[in-house]
């Protein structure tokens, strides 16, 4: 495992997401512990030393399974992040109360390193707001010592980016940014990372695989870059197009079963960079499959805990890309067809609260109600 600096701190170049962590049954809010600290094990002995969590993630069970599972290391091994869930508007002035909390469940002194999570339209006037003081909190938190670096994760738009590095730059260290070949183009993702540059602030990546839909191309996608490296895998190009861009400090891949972390590890034994033809192969293969009408669902899952509907969302936003992708085919209509009348898009009830919390500002219920129509 190669190291990047940072601050004078070597942290491992890929770093392990507990956002996607293996369930029981599907369950999502199910870890399941054995395998997630077999895994934890192989990151530690192959020299992942950093780890991100967040409040929300397995509906609020991620922090407690990380605390469970790092607590059998020595708390200086490893570097551990977490993020004030500013998602949720009505967490806005309980940043105290979860702050304490997350050390709870974290079952630590302090957090190496702290995020606002989620730095999007729909929020970035609540977290500027003074009257929660947010940063003001955890600004006093950083001199106790019980946040070692502050920074925060980002899914608006550059306008969103630009006035919260005008308003709180200063303060920042770090910037996560949904960052993969495709949102190199789809978010301008290209353009968030020159701004980050300019302010000096290091990139770390999220959703390197957007939540996996990068790690298997169509036919001719593949035929295009086997043709060019046949020794490299699917997801590989994706992570070796993030090692090229120089401001790239972390790479955090959520990474669900053994096999994935065995596969990443391998990759990230050294830095390997693309040429041009190489990222010229990318681009068009990403003007490809933006051609398409689709929604960049990354199955965050935040829509799903205030859906009251209780629909899996993410599983619906899939199944509506599928089908556009192949242009129909009988895959999405043989899964609904095996799905209870309450789980199928029609179940939905449109009152939008899924879109409060989505990052990506997908227009959910008019993109259900799209999939519904389309399937009869």
């Amino acid at each position: 495992m190669y190291t990047n600096d940072f601050r004078g701190v070597k942290l491992s170049a890929l770093g392990m997401g507990n956002m996607r962590l293996p369930v029981i049954g599907g369950k999502d809010e199910q870890i399941d512990m054995e395998t997630y600290a077999q895994m934890i094990d192989l990151c530690m002995k192959a020299g992942i030393n950093y780890y991100d969590t967040a409040w929300g993630y397995h509906a609020g069970n991620s922090e407690t399974a990380v605390g469970e599972v790092m607590r059998r290391y020595p708390r200086d091994s490893y570097y551990l992040a977490t993020k004030f869930p500013g998602y949720d508007l009505s967490n806005m002035g309980k940043v105290k109360e979860i702050f304490e909390k997350q050390l709870q469940k974290c079952q630590t002194e302090y957090f190496d390193f702290y995020l606002f999570h989620n730095v999007c339209e729909m929020n970035i006037d609540h977290y500027l707001d003074p009257k929660y003081g947010i940063l003001d909190y955890l600004l006093e938190q950083k001199k106790n010592g019980r946040i070692r670096h502050l920074g925060f994760s980002c899914h608006g738009a550059v306008p969103v980016l630009k006035r919260f590095l005008e308003a709180y730059g200063e303060h920042m260290e770090f910037c996560q940014l949904q960052l993969n070949w495709l949102d190199w183009k789809l978010q301008d993702a290209r353009t968030k990372v020159e701004i980050c540059a300019e302010y000096d602030i290091p990139v770390w990546v999220m959703e390197p695989l957007r939540g996996g839909k990068l790690a298997s191309l169509s036919e001719d996608a593949e035929k295009k870059l086997k043709s060019l490296h046949p020794e490299m895998t699917i997801p590989e190009w994706s992570f070796r197009f993030l090692q090229t861009i120089p401001n790239v400090t972390m790479v955090l891949s959520g990474m669900s079963t053994m096999a994935q972390l065995e596969e990443n590890l391998r990759t990230f034994e050294e830095r390997k960079t693309l040429n041009e033809e190489e990222l010229q192969a990318l681009s068009e293969i990403a003007d490809e499959m933006l051609k398409l009408d689709t929604v960049p669902c990354t199955a965050c899952r935040y829509c799903t805990t205030h859906c009251p509907m209780h629909l899996n969302i993410p599983e619906l936003l899939a199944m509506y890309n599928e089908h556009k992708f192949t242009g129909g085919g009988f895959i999405v209509p043989m899964r609904l067809s095996a799905m209870p009348e309450e789980e199928k898009p029609s179940a939905c009830i449109g009152c939008h609260s899924c879109e409060a919390v989505c990052p990506q500002q997908i227009a959910i219920p008019d993109t259900l109600a799209k999939l519904a129509a389309m399937l009869g």
